[in-house]
């Protein structure tokens, strides 16, 4: 069966046009003037009002945002105005993470085959910018001194050693 851009949710149509720019600009943010346009350029923003699309890129679809209805987190405002892909270890508002099982990318078959190089391209991208974040959160020199200076206070309450250092003015 083949699946039509008309017959795609309209989430799914916004997804796929985001991962075009992304695949193209991977470290870049997008205004959504031009997320309109890749929709458009795709043939994928046939029949939808832009009011709906407004929504989606407002809302609906955006991690870091306070939800209307919509609970997805297929995108991430980098800056305002500016949207990016979501990608693993973004910041999820709290209104979203009780959505189990949220949405993130389209299901395969749910959308043409043409598009399929863009959920495997996502899953590499995605893959990789999470090994990157480990390996810098590791290295981050504040997060190394989690823990230093314990031994200062190891012996006594974290309360007596307050009350002793405003005693002791030297």
């Amino acid at each position: 069966m083949s699946i039509t851009p008309s017959a795609l949710r309209l989430a799914d149509r916004i997804w796929l046009a985001v991962a075009t720019l992304q695949q193209l600009f991977p470290n870049e943010a997008f205004s959504k003037i031009e997320i309109r346009k890749e929709l458009e350029k795709l043939a994928l923003g046939n029949g939808t009002s832009p009011a709906s699309v407004n929504a989606h890129l407002k809302q609906h679809l955006v991690a870091n945002v306070s939800p209307s209805t919509g609970k997805y987190t297929m995108l991430f405002e980098a800056k305002v105005g500016f949207l990016r892909l979501y990608r693993p270890g973004d910041f999820i508002h709290p209104q979203r993470r009780s959505n189990r099982g949220h949405k993130q990318v389209p299901k395969r078959e749910e959308i043409p085959s043409a598009f399929h190089h863009l959920l495997d391209w996502y899953e590499e991208w995605s893959r990789q910018l999470g090994a990157q974040s480990a390996l810098a959160w590791e290295d981050d020199p504040l997060i190394r001194l989690v823990g230093s200076g314990a031994h200062i206070w190891a012996d006594e309450h974290a309360d007596e050693y307050v009350n002793r250092l405003r005693e002791d003015p030297a």
